[in-house]
């Protein structure tokens, strides 16, 4: 049977899942969730309390000892099951994403694919946990090192990617052997509460997984990460919550996961192939409407290529279809909120007053929705705010360098650190210019790094920890020593 946004949207429990059981938030209050192509509601979600919360964490922590001492095949095949059903159910998925988030149903199932990857490799490395034994130097003991979950998570999740930004926490917790509590953002709540009813067809324990949706982060928030329960946070978004959540986080110091905001700067040097560039600009810039993390922010081309690279990057941006992230032929959807295409504008128009040249775009459309042009801006001054804040939308500000030093001293320019995007056909240049870039990733000759099977994270105000890799479990265990003496 076809997919239809009612018989899809009628599928999704919006209740809260605690200890494995759906119910309604304590107060009994719902909040709204709306279409950001139209401002139209789609439905309404439990709005979860400060307590609703600590019933949560209760439900975690009384799950934790007989989680924690599953057998890591039992929780492999969890994960595998799920992968499988997240690929089986991709439409579905895509069309909810598309809903609530406004990405395009291509986009969408682009992340599913990606999103359920994280499955897929955390089932793998769930039976792949392992320590060491050795002799002391003295020879009179053995030294047991062993790998234990490190506990009750709370996993704060964002709107951007609703889907793959709870399946790379969810993914290793459950690999480790970790019970949670997820909070997804208020916006896209919807696709982690299908993510979650797919966990539970899988056979995750009732209280391993639990979810609260609430309008009232901080107070629901902030109780659990205070309390002697928890054992790890980790979180997705701003620099600023970050910062907020790991003061907080000092008191029960809990082990943390912070993969905050970004700046990321795209260099293209004389030799590079233009061409290639563009395309990988593309994809840097306007994957996900640009409300990425890793978007490209800034443009930074060799003085001899940024009139041609420029030229051309306005003229694929120029093309792309802007509209309704469900119908056919669209490229690119709405933002989140009228605010986020506000702001958009307040930094295009920064640019433009201080002498930057629009080649296309630069306005909001006009009309229901949160839509804004695709937008190309040459010439871009050095202190333009769009330089130094995260646009967070489908504009590309170009700007100049001269030589390799200025190029890695402009990318470096930033208080954040979390991925680099580097055009050279050079290979020593390649090398010196990745080592010197002080960012959690690079990208070389690609516009994509994410990938599951590498390490995801930032470095100075872009956070630290990282998701995915083989380093990725490793944020959800805890290392016991064992001396025995002989």
């Amino acid at each position: 049977m076809a997919i239809t946004q009612k018989s899809l949207l009628d599928s999704v429990d919006t209740r809260l899942l605690i200890g494995g059981q759906w119910r309604e938030a304590g107060g009994g209050e719902r909040f709204e969730v709306t279409d950001p192509s139209s401002g139209e509601v789609l439905t309404t979600c439990a709005d979860g309390t400060p307590d609703d919360g600590l019933a949560a964490l209760a439900a975690a922590h009384e799950a934790q000892a007989g989680w924690g001492a599953t057998a890591p095949r039992d929780r492999s095949e969890i994960l595998r099951r799920a992968f499988e059903a997240l690929v089986a159910r991709a439409d579905e998925f895509a069309l909810l994403m598309s809903l609530e988030m406004g990405k395009t149903v291509t986009e969408g199932r682009g992340e599913v694919t990606y999103g359920a990857e994280f499955f897929r490799w955390f089932a793998e490395e769930a039976v792949r946990v392992h320590g060491r034994y050795s002799v002391a130097p003295n020879g009179a003991s053995r030294l047991l090192t062993m790998k234990q979950p490190v506990g009750p998570t709370l996993m704060i999740t964002p709107w951007n990617f609703p889907l793959a930004m709870g399946t790379r926490k969810i993914g290793p917790a459950i690999a480790a052997g970790c019970t949670m509590v997820v909070k997804p953002a208020h916006e896209t709540p919807l696709t982690m509460l299908l993510l979650a009813q797919v966990l539970q067809e899988a056979g995750l324990p009732d209280g391993v997984l639990n979810v609260v949706t609430t309008t009232h982060s901080g107070a629901v928030c902030e109780p659990l990460i205070r309390d002697d329960r928890l054992r790890k946070l980790t979180f997705t978004g701003s620099t600023a919550v970050g910062k907020v959540l790991v003061e907080q986080s000092a008191e029960q110091l809990l082990r943390l996961s912070m993969e905050l905001g970004g700046n990321a700067p795209f260099l293209v040097f004389e030799d590079a192939d233009v061409e290639q560039a563009v395309e990988g600009a593309m994809l840097a810039k306007m994957r996900n409407i640009g409300e990425a993390c890793t978007a490209a922010n800034r443009f930074f081309v060799h003085e001899s290529l940024a009139e041609k690279f420029s030229t051309r990057l306005a003229e694929r941006m120029g093309a792309l279809v802007v509209g309704k992230g469900t119908d056919e032929g669209v490229d690119v959807g709405p933002l989140i909120t009228s605010r986020a295409r506000d702001k958009v504008d307040e930094l295009v128009r920064d640019a433009v007053d201080r002498g930057a040249r629009v080649l296309t775009g630069g306005s909001a459309v006009a009309g229901r929705g949160n839509f804004y042009e695709p937008t190309v801006l040459a010439d871009v001054p050095d202190d333009s705010r769009c330089l130094r804040e995260e646009i967070f939308g489908p504009v590309a500000p170009v700007t100049t360098f001269t030589d390799d030093a200025d190029a890695v001293a402009k990318a470096n320019a930033t208080e954040y650190g979390l991925v680099g995007y580097v055009y050279t056909n050079d290979q020593t240049r390649m090398i010196r210019v990745a080592e010197a870039m002080e960012f959690g990733m690079i990208g070389v000759n690609t516009g994509i790094v994410s990938n599951p099977a590498a390490p995801f994270g930032g470095v100075k105000q872009s956070g630290f920890g990282r998701e995915g890799g083989f380093e990725g479990i490793d944020e959800y265990l805890e290392t016991k020593y064992v001396g025995i003496a002989l």
